[in-house]
């Protein structure tokens, strides 16, 4: 119903307009009435009506006063003025405030009804206006935050001039000014299911809290990538900005401890004094996020030199050799990303304790089992004998001393993990396809949506997302829109179908929001089309 309220000094006045009229015979809400113009503002604020009844001159403040303090606050809320005076001055500031009507008491029920209905129509058709650009808001947001991840990564990988950063900043409503800065990188999963495609409640209930915790900290949150998010702080002194981190970090320590079922490990970087030094900022926290692989404790770690918020200094946690396991190589094998491979293998030969490869025994030992790792790996998970998959047996050089022993592993490691993503880009392909031949066969139901689409295909949907794009080259929502306006305009130029049919047939029960989406991507509302079509074939 359209909500009505009335401010009105003249008690016969307000009692006639109120109780001649059926209200919601007429599909109105009477929501209050005043008789005064300050107590009306302060029951306008509570009660946010759609329409205003108010008299000009009023006690305390009159209604041209009224009327302004409701548009500055309130600009969609639509007014009616009555006034006893004639008077051209009146008129011209009600126009001015933005005065929907401007007329002479005394005045009928009939005659007011006829006014309101013509400003209700033009409040529904704005209420439905803002659902639409709302609805759509939402279903374009899968798009937004592919556009975010885009984002972070130029901002930490400096591959984006500093001019592009802020022009894509502002585009995306992201406010990165500050005079320090610090990333925070955070892996949550579930303790009951490892696996990138396995998402359980606790990881969803738990990846929420995240968000809160970010947001209460005024820290922007950014997928990470299929393993993990991204925590970007900014503050206006490094002291400040060292308590916001810690702060936050012990926030998110007690809210995930006390969940059950769930697992996380966590890498907070250097902080820096410019958004050019982000990539700093961002290597010091992977190379701490990549020791995820080397511990089943839940932590969040920081770079070294970093206070923890706690009074300690991180420090790596030695592996003895003698109890070397090469299930974290394979760990990461399966699961890492190939970017975080030379801070993995950091990691991995920093934790055999300092020295350990001056040993030439134990620096077989290591190469050796490396080598028979990363080859059965090639064999039996990606289906590459070894020469395929790049993974050489180790020279005598590579024997040599410490540096060569590094530089061969690393070489044999990245050899496979490049293999691997080769082996996924195929299995996601086929799995693409999958999609899009659901996404022909489904795509006029209203209910296809990405979550529907990767419970069919048993992915998760940010796990979907990211590929779809990376195998068609666009969002899931915009392919989605895509297909179902072309479809829209072969019926707009083949019968003489409804919009409103036509917005059915191809996905889309509400026939406001499906013309608003067809005016929003094709420029033009779907009469326009079908018109300018038939210009053209004349």
């Amino acid at each position: 119903m359209i909500k009505v309220f009335l401010a009105e000094d003249e008690f016969v006045i307000r009692e006639g307009i109120k109780n001649t009229i059926d209200w919601g015979a007429h599909g109105y809400e009477f929501c209050g009435e005043a008789g005064d113009g300050e107590l009306a503002w302060s029951m306008i604020r509570k009660e946010q009506p759609d329409i205003v009844i108010t008299d000009i001159k009023m006690p305390f403040m009159d209604g041209l006063t009224l009327s302004r303090h409701i548009k500055a606050q309130f600009p969609q809320i639509e007014i009616i003025l009555l006034t006893g005076y004639e008077e051209f001055e009146y008129a011209k500031e009600a126009v001015r405030i933005g005065a929907a009507r401007y007329l002479s008491k005394p005045i009928s029920g009939e005659e007011l009804i006829g006014e309101l209905d013509a400003l209700s129509g033009k409040i529904r058709e704005r209420r439905q206006e803002r659902e639409a650009a709302a609805k759509y808001a939402e279903e374009m947001r899968e798009r937004t935050e592919l556009d975010k991840r885009e984002f972070f990564r130029n901002l930490v990988t400096g591959g984006r001039e500093l001019s592009a950063l802020l022009d894509d900043a502002g585009r995306l409503g992201l406010d990165i000014t500050a005079l320090w800065y610090n990333v925070l990188l955070i892996r949550i999963s579930s303790a009951a299911h490892r696996g990138e495609e396995r998402y359980s409640e606790s990881v969803l209930t738990a990846e929420q809290a995240l968000a809160g915790i970010a947001e209460e900290a005024g820290a922007l949150l950014f997928d990470l990538s299929l393993d993990g998010k991204a925590l970007l702080f900014r503050e206006e002194s490094e002291d400040a900005l060292e308590q916001l981190v810690a702060g936050t970090v012990g926030k998110l320590k007690e809210c995930l401890n006390a969940m059950e079922r769930v697992r996380y490990f966590g890498g907070v970087g250097k902080s820096v004094g410019r958004i050019s030094e982000l990539p700093v900022s961002y290597t010091e926290a992977a190379r701490v996020f990549a020791r995820r692989f080397f511990t089943e404790k839940n932590e969040i770690r920081y770079a070294k030199g970093a206070s923890d918020g706690e009074g300690s200094a991180f420090s790596l946690s030695a592996i003895d050799p003698a109890h070397f396991d090469r299930r974290q190589l394979r760990a990461f094998l399966d699961r890492g990303d190939a970017a975080e491979t030379e801070y993995f293998l950091d990691a991995f030969f920093d934790g055999l304790g300092e020295g350990a490869l001056d040993s030439m025994m134990f620096r077989q030992y290591i190469v050796m089992d490396t080598y028979f790792c990363v080859a059965d790996y090639a064999e039996h998970e990606l289906h590459r004998n070894r020469a395929e998959a790049g993974v050489h047996e180790p020279e005598q050089d590579a024997l040599a001393d410490p540096d060569s022993a590094r530089t061969y592993v690393l070489s044999i490691v990245k050899s496979v993990m490049k293999c691997r993503e080769e082996a996924a880009t195929d299995r996601y392909h086929d799995t693409v396809q999958e999609a899009l031949r659901f996404i022909e066969e489904h795509y006029a139901e209203e209910e296809l949506n990405l979550n529907a689409l990767a419970a069919h295909v048993n992915f998760s949907p940010n796990h979907l997302s990211a590929i779809f794009k990376q195998q068609t080259g666009q969002p899931f929502i915009k392919y989605l829109t895509d297909l179902r306006m072309n479809e829209a305009k072969k019926y707009l130029r083949s019968s003489a179908k409804k919009s409103s049919e036509i917005g059915l047939l191809v996905g889309y029960r509400d026939p406001h929001y499906f013309s608003y989406l067809f005016k929003k991507t094709q420029g033009m509302t779907p009469t326009q089309y079908r018109n300018a079509q038939g210009a053209e074939a004349l």
